[in-house]
């Protein structure tokens, strides 16, 4: 009998412990398997110096070209610090390694989740800088990205009559160096209550001479390969192309570009307001607020200097040749090498996985350079997970910008080398989390035609307009996305251990 009265309890016991070892077992389980962004990694900059193989001529361009990049500029380059000359009269920047700063000169936005350079956003302070008059828009924030913004319309247009241009955010109002200059900001209230503002975050520029350099061929092979597995995935693209001569087209969110002194040039003019050699006029050149003679930057026919007539390559060439030459001449990204043989093994197994879900269709992992005039960068085979193609990203990227053959919700496949120490991804720079970055790639519904006169297009029978209304537009990527959805939590934590490797 009183064995018969221990038992009841006996198994009560073993019970209750069962039930406490498999809930804490499941809580431990749930707090250990959601895959997370492991975030931007620590240590030295492994970017943001020369190409390695440069010889000491080359090393020594490169260097100087470096400093020029650094300038900073005021209007007319007599205010301490500031010594460039040529900003506004409107600009977003006065430095081009103000935007291009993370993780070295040279990256993409700044920001105080940075290990390496934990600065808010510098366009906060520039708003008022040297006595400017300027409101910081509701877009830029200390913790936020450095941004530009484009209007998709013409603003107030009663037609909807494309614009897609880039409004800056400052002018050179108040500013001790621009006396008399009233010209006053674009309203961006008005226009993001209207939806006519999206936003995009400077491009990293590391290693782009290979990409330059890159034959038109090479990339017009790498497209076509792999074509039965690429429309398996729904996955197709196109080539960005150059209305002037017909070839590719590879630099910028869209592969607008053609070339690193095409690139620079524009951004030398639409980021800082400085005329120049490649786009020569002044841009808001209103009344009272042009203060130089343009192209503000040119060739320098002395040395400024010592004003001899014999000085250095980069001294008597113009800020936008160095800048071209700083990109072009600067190495790629180094990834990092591994901390242990597990983490080793994890990335090994990420990177399968990448591929095998079809993550690499459109992030190429290596192309190959054609001959270069600069040592050891000809026929180089190297890691950039692009395939500067364009690819149709759905309405839950779209920003309904023409460029080229780049329709509203068209974007070029953005390179992956460096993505290990990036704070912000996406064009608008919208999410610091990888995971997130990957998710935003699926949009549902059918892919969009698009035609290039217009930032309209069907959806599904609707049309789609702007990126902030809501209609189903697919993305190319929804099938890859799909794949990855269907991974166990851990083979999605190794692909982002491996994308943050990079």
């Amino acid at each position: 009998m009183t064995q018969r009265k221990k038992e009841p309890f006996l198994w009560e016991l073993l019970f209750a412990f069962v039930i406490c070892f498999v809930t804490a077992g499941a809580g431990l389980l749930q707090a250990q398997s959601a895959a997370k962004d492991p975030g931007p990694r620590g240590g030295t900059p492994d970017a943001g110096s020369y190409y390695p193989a440069l010889n000491a001529t080359d090393q020594y361009y490169f260097s100087q070209a470096q400093t020029r990049f650094q300038e900073v500029d005021s209007v007319s380059g007599q205010i301490a610090g500031e010594t460039g000359s040529g900003l506004g009269p409107t600009f977003n920047g006065n430095s081009c390694a103000m935007c291009h700063a993370q993780p070295a000169p040279g990256g993409s936005s700044p920001g105080l989740t940075s290990p390496q350079n934990p600065i808010p956003n510098p366009q906060v302070a520039l708003a008022n800088l040297d006595g400017a008059l300027n409101i910081v828009p509701s877009f830029i924030t200390a913790n936020g990205p450095v941004r530009e913004a484009r209007f998709i319309t013409v603003s107030g247009s009663p037609s909807g009559a494309l614009d897609g241009g880039v409004h800056d955010l400052y002018t050179i109002q108040g500013r001790t160096d621009a006396p008399g200059c009233t010209l006053a900001q674009p309203n961006f209230a008005q226009e993001i209550d209207e939806n006519n503002v999206i936003y995009r975050i400077p491009t990293p520029l590391f290693g782009l001479g290979l990409v330059e350099n890159t034959p038109d061929a090479t990339l017009e092979a790498n497209l076509a390969a792999n074509a039965t597995q690429k429309k398996a995935l729904g996955i197709s693209g196109v080539l960005n192309i150059s209305v002037n001569d017909g070839t590719v087209t590879k630099f910028g969110w869209k592969a607008q570009n053609k070339s690193l002194m095409v690139f620079a040039g524009e951004a030398y003019n639409v980021e800082q307001g400085v005329s120049n050699e490649v786009f020569t006029n002044e841009r808001s050149a209103v009344s009272g607020c042009v203060f130089n003679g343009s192209p503000e930057d040119g060739t320098n026919i002395v040395d400024p200097t010592d004003g001899s007539t014999t000085g250095t390559a980069s001294n008597m060439s113009s800020d936008v040749v160095n800048f071209a030459a700083f990109i072009r001449l600067s190495a790629p990204p180094t990834p990092a090498p591994a901390t242990s043989t597990s983490a080793a093994a994890t990335v090994a197994s990420g990177q399968a996985l990448f591929t095998s879900v079809g993550c690499a269709m459109c992030h190429t992992p290596s192309l190959q350079t054609g001959p270069s005039p600069y040592t050891g960068m000809s026929n180089v085979t190297y890691n950039p997970y692009s395939d500067f193609a364009l690819h149709h990203m759905g309405s839950n990227l779209a920003d309904g910008i023409v460029q080229g053959n780049a329709g509203p919700d068209m974007f070029r496949t953005a390179p992956l080398w460096g993505i290990g120490q990036r704070l912000f991804f996406l064009h608008d720079g919208r999410t610091s989390d990888l995971l997130q970055a990957i998710e935003a790639h699926f949009s549902a519904g059918s892919v969009c035609a698009t035609t290039s006169s217009s930032a309209q297009f069907q959806a599904n029978g609707t049309n789609f307009h702007s990126s902030s209304q809501s209609e189903a537009c697919g993305s190319e990527a929804n099938a890859v996305i799909n794949k990855f959805n269907g991974l166990t939590q851990a083979q999605k934590q190794a692909i982002l251990n491996f994308l943050r490797s990079l």
